[in-house]
């Protein structure tokens, strides 16, 4: 052990010891036990010895059967205790005691009650029994409204999420390239059956909108509905637009138009509708929607009446009267444009104007059945967009005009820019040309300066009458002329400049 590494594990170098004597002659004298050698001795009759003292430690185990039976707690309890005295140690079984720490007995029939003893539960009183229980119950309200809260909170924000995307997908169906995708275009089953109904129907698709065939509630009509942003069916929610395109026979059209015309001559129109009353009736009915009128091949009605007034012309020049109808000729039945009352361009110029100023309807004249898909297609496009543009103008200001001469200039960081800015903001006046403006900026380049001339005026007189001197200059070299501003810009531009009523006329007086 530790310094003492040499020694010997022969039999001749060990010391020989009789057992049998008492433990006295072992332990005898203080100095042999300290100066000698450690001797280990074991059940076995052998011992060790080293060079290095130790303490000598005797371990003696009796297998004899002459001992009585000793319990191993009892044993334990005897090498824990205090070493004995010396007249007891000669007796004893053991000098010191050498089990170790680890092999200590812990587990005590008392410490083993005491440990029970803390380990057991205190019994509570009823009021704190019920003090847990409130405290219990508050715990679990407050954990249910905290998640309440939370799938509150939750719910918000997913309605929010949802509104800002149809938001976003309404702003991308308004586009000019996007609308015309979410337009229905319905279509009267009547009007199908006409001459250009297939040419109809392919110059709708060709656009990219939906076209339905439902009956309409005027004859041979077009309406225009639009979808919702994000529906993609025609059984979703559609719209329904005002416009309302109405097709009109020739044969129809004519005989409202003679209506007219008899009951202008004659004051009465034989209990048949005129072509005012006839949609004004229509417009009862229908009082949200706005109604325009198509007639297709209106020339066709003009050159047949053409042709018979030439032919009566040449009959009254020749002489020659019609005479009677050759035997076993088929008489000709007078069909479509033949039948029809004759009526003059003036008549139907007249009608047009009585008719927009009782109604606001317009009539257009088509010559073709392709034209007519042509402005079917264009009054698409013009429905499609009409959000879109008035969204436009509401973002801009009422008094700006966007248009060559009154548009906007832009203005760098050092200021250029700023003279044409006050020019434009003088040519947005009625009646100013760019010649008037250049007069009042080569006296005033600014505002401001115009600001200082006016306050240095005694009078309201002197103010409106500032300007009006100013001479205008027009061309150059002899051909140059002049004039002067005139008293009415300079009492406008003086109100502009001074009054402090946003709603000032400036054609008022001052």
């Amino acid at each position: 052990m530790g310094d003492c590494s040499d020694y010997s594990d022969t039999d001749d170098d060990l010391p020989v010891y009789d057992f049998l004597k008492p433990m006295q002659s072992v332990n005898q004298s203080p100095q042999s036990h300290a100066e000698g050698p450690n001797i280990h001795v074991n059940g076995t009759g052998k011992a060790k010895s080293s060079a290095c003292p130790r303490k000598v430690e005797v371990i003696i185990s009796s297998d004899s059967d002459d001992e009585p039976y000793v319990p191993l707690a009892q044993r334990l309890t005897k090498v824990t205790s205090p070493p004995l005295a010396p007249s007891t140690a000669s007796h004893g079984l053991m000098a010191q005691s050498t089990i170790p720490h680890a092999y200590q007995p812990l587990c005590l029939p008392q410490t083993i009650a005491h440990m029970k003893a803390q380990s057991r539960p205190t019994k509570r009183t009823a009021e704190e029994l019920h003090g847990s229980r409130e405290e219990a119950v508050k715990r679990n309200q407050a954990g249910m409204a905290h998640r309440r809260d939370k799938e509150a909170l939750k719910l918000e924000n997913e309605a929010k999420k949802a509104e800002r995307k149809a938001q976003m997908e309404a702003a991308k169906a308004l586009r000019p390239e996007e609308c015309i995708k979410h337009m229905v275009v319905a279509v009267d089953p009547a009007l199908l059956q006409l001459e250009g109904g297939g040419a109809l129907l392919a110059s709708i698709q060709a656009l990219g909108s939906s076209c339905a065939i439902e009956k309409q509630p005027l004859p041979r009509s077009i309406t225009w509905m639009r979808r919702a942003p994000g529906a993609q069916t025609l059984d979703s929610v559609c719209l329904p637009e005002a416009h309302v395109v109405m097709h009109m026979t020739v044969e129809d059209f004519i005989t409202l138009i003679h209506s007219y015309v008899q009951e202008e001559r004659h004051g009465r129109s034989e209990c048949s509708p005129t072509l005012t009353s006839w949609v004004q009736a229509h417009q009862r009915r229908q009082p949200d929607k706005i109604l325009s009128l198509a007639v297709v091949d209106l020339e066709k009605y003009f050159r047949h009446h053409k042709g018979q007034s030439q032919k009566r012309l040449r009959e009254a020049v020749t002489g020659d009267e019609p005479g009677p109808a050759k035997k076993g000729a088929k008489k000709k039945k007078p069909d479509g444009v033949e039948a029809l009352p004759e009526v003059s361009r003036v008549n139907i110029e007249e009608a047009m104007v009585h008719l927009q100023m009782h109604t606001g309807v317009c009539v257009r004249f088509l010559p073709s059945w392709k034209d007519f898909t042509e402005h079917i297609a264009m009054a698409t496009k013009a429905v499609a967009e009409g959000p879109f543009k008035l969204e436009r103008e509401k973002t801009g200001f009422t008094f700006h005009l966007d248009s060559e001469w009154a548009g906007g200039h832009r203005v760098d960081k050092s200021g250029k820019g700023l003279l044409q800015v006050w020019k434009r903001q003088i040519q947005q006046l009625n009646r100013v040309s760019p010649d008037m403006a250049s007069a009042i900026l080569a006296t005033y380049p600014s505002p401001q300066l115009l600001a200082k001339a006016y306050k240095l005026c005694r009078t309201d007189a002197e103010k409106i009458s500032l300007l009006a001197d100013l001479l205008i200059r027009r061309g150059e070299g002899v051909t140059s002329t002049t004039r002067r501003v005139g008293p009415e810009l300079s009492k406008r531009l003086f109100l502009l400049m001074n009054s402090l009523d946003p709603e000032q006329n400036l054609d008022s007086t001052a």
